[in-house]
């Protein structure tokens, strides 16, 4: 009778642990699937170093945080929003986050890993792409 209880036992706890582990936890970054811009972006005539941060951004960012920095529901967040205006998030932050990956503090999408590849003058030209979206969009 206690071996038949025990191996029970065992058997919700492997349930519970898959439970957790595959229904409950995030889908891991490279696998979530892209949803719906979470802002409208209004985009202006790009002047040509602001079209090499948007090449940049397409290449490295835009898989999460979408198309023109708008987020993606239940992926990344906007770029463009006020949270990341420079008072708030300034360059350096931009810089942490892609060189050191960064831990969810202002959003539920969880921690953001590191971006490989992206070298400090990409990220420069990354953030001088974001922040001209920014300032489009009423964000200073």
């Amino acid at each position: 009778m206690a071996r038949k209880s025990i191996i029970a036992a065992v058997a919700i706890a492997v349930a519970a642990i898959l439970v957790w582990r595959f229904a409950l936890q995030p889908a891991p970054t490279g696998m979530a699937a892209a949803g719906a811009p979470l802002v409208q972006v209004t985009v202006p005539d790009l002047p040509a170093e602001a079209s090499a941060g948007e090449a940049l951004f397409n290449a490295n960012c835009a898989s999460c945080h979408g198309t023109n920095a708008a987020g993606q529901d239940g992926v990344a967040p906007p770029l463009v929003h006020l949270i990341y205006e420079p008072n708030h998030h300034g360059d350096a932050a931009f810089h942490m986050a892609a060189q050191r990956g960064v831990r969810a503090h202002h959003w539920p999408f969880g921690d953001m890993p590191p971006v490989d590849g992206v070298d400090g003058e990409d990220i420069d030209k990354i953030v001088a792409y974001v922040r001209l979206l920014q300032r489009a969009n009423g964000i200073h």
